[in-house]
């Protein structure tokens, strides 16, 4: 295995005194084209394209003598460490940090950033990426090519976001350019470069500006408890919206970050509300503008973000992007068929009968999916003289996708 392997970070500033100190040792060098052309790479040294981070820990792995690995910003962020550092290889390294690229486009815009999500965009993750976006005020998208402010722009149709890109930060071509979500697409725009996503309404979720106590979104802010009783909320509920049917189809949905969730009659709200305060991306639809607007209401006053589309099902479905997880609050069996069609990987939905029920239940499984219903029923008391004051009852469905789920 290699004797001394050496990480050193590159920002575009002059190397540390250890950084060319283990550079000038180095008997391989692997990195980029702009970081094999520094001219404190010994000319006498094997150098390696860092193309394939596998490929060339393989062969860092099997090289005798000193080898240094170059790597854009901070190696150990979402970088090179974590792949040299794995069992496989069986490396052992030094690290040279730098300004992670994320800091430095956070600091050519001007931004705070301990209250950012931050997120790595490739072609495979690029929608969990943009649900991201979708969900939180402020992201940092580290992209790659097939996965960059073009196409988080498109993805993100319907959803206005302000994208502050940073291209090739630290060197003589650096620039920043800030662009409306849906202009992104109309530029081309150069590897590599990291995108800060910002805007919408900024809610408890968010670090103040005193600061706050925890990077990130701040998974104890808001009210306490995974579903509100219905007095939490300003407007009616609809009939769907109980406090145990929404304990339960949330628990169902397991709805999280990365995740895009349908909620087909949102009604009042409550259940897009809840499962947006969880850190998904939630698209919220309902034939009534009332309830759009009721809806909308609700996000603002809890401080999430969300889509609200005014459109009845299933035809206002055909345009949106593709969801993870699906709650069928109104529409019966043509609106589950519908979104069965488009392969969530779960689906719930209620019925008051059996009859009805049982059709869902027998859709849902001839689409291919594992069915279970549950008869729900609520009691609610009157604890000064244990009086009943409301009942609800209802057959709760909920499908799960087996080739889909974990």
């Amino acid at each position: 295995m290699a004797d001394r392997v050496t990480v050193i970070g590159w920002d575009g500033s002059p190397l540390t005194a250890a950084a060319r100190s283990a550079l000038g040792a180095a008997t391989l060098v692997a990195g980029a084209a702009h970081h094999l052309a520094l001219p404190e790479v010994p000319p006498t040294a094997e150098r390696i394209r860092l193309g394939s981070v596998a490929l060339a820990a393989r062969r860092v792995a099997a090289h005798r003598g000193t080898t240094v690995v170059l790597a854009d910003g901070d190696p150990g962020f979402f970088g090179v460490v974590r792949t040299l550092r794995a069992p496989e290889f069986g490396l052992e390294v030094e690290v040279v940090p730098a300004v992670s690229s994320v800091a430095a486009a956070f600091a050519r815009a001007g931004m705070p950033w301990d209250d950012a999500q931050v997120v790595v965009a490739h072609p495979r993750t690029l929608r969990r990426a943009v649900n991201i976006c979708r969900a939180h005020p402020k992201v940092a998208v580290l992209t790659s090519p097939g996965a960059g402010p073009a196409e988080l722009g498109l993805l993100m149709e319907g959803v206005h976001r302000t994208f502050v890109i940073c291209e090739e930060l630290g060197t003589t071509s650096e620039r920043v350019t800030v662009v409306t979500s849906d202009k992104a697409a109309d530029h081309t725009w150069r590897d590599p470069n990291v995108v800060i996503v910002a805007g919408g309404s900024v809610g408890p979720g968010s670090t103040p500006d005193g600061g706050g106590w925890i990077a990130g979104r701040d998974p104890a802010a808001g009210p306490r408890g995974w579903c509100l009783p219905a007095e939490a909320y300003a407007g009616p509920l609809g009939e769907g919206e109980t406090d145990l049917l929404r304990t339960a189809q949330l628990a169902r949905l397991g709805p999280r970050p990365g995740d895009l969730v349908w909620d087909i009659g949102c009604a009042g709200g409550a259940f897009a509300t809840e499962a947006a305060r969880g850190g998904a991306a939630v698209i919220a639809v309902d034939r009534d503008p009332e309830a759009c607007a009721r809806t909308e209401a609700t996000a603002r006053h809890f401080g999430v973000q969300l889509q609200v589309v005014h459109g009845t099902a299933p035809h206002v479905l055909e345009n949106l992007p593709e969801p993870d997880v699906v709650r069928v609050g109104g529409g019966g069996a043509a609106v589950v068929s519908a979104v069965a069609d488009r392969r969530p990987e779960r689906i719930v939905a209620h019925a008051a009968t059996r009859d009805a029920a049982e059709l869902v239940g027998r859709d849902l499984t001839e689409h291919g999916y594992r069915v279970e219903c549950a008869l729900l029923q609520s009691v609610g008391l009157d604890t000064r003289a244990w009086t009943e004051s409301e009942r609800s009852v209802a057959f709760l469905l909920s499908g799960v996708l087996p080739d889909r789920a974990p």
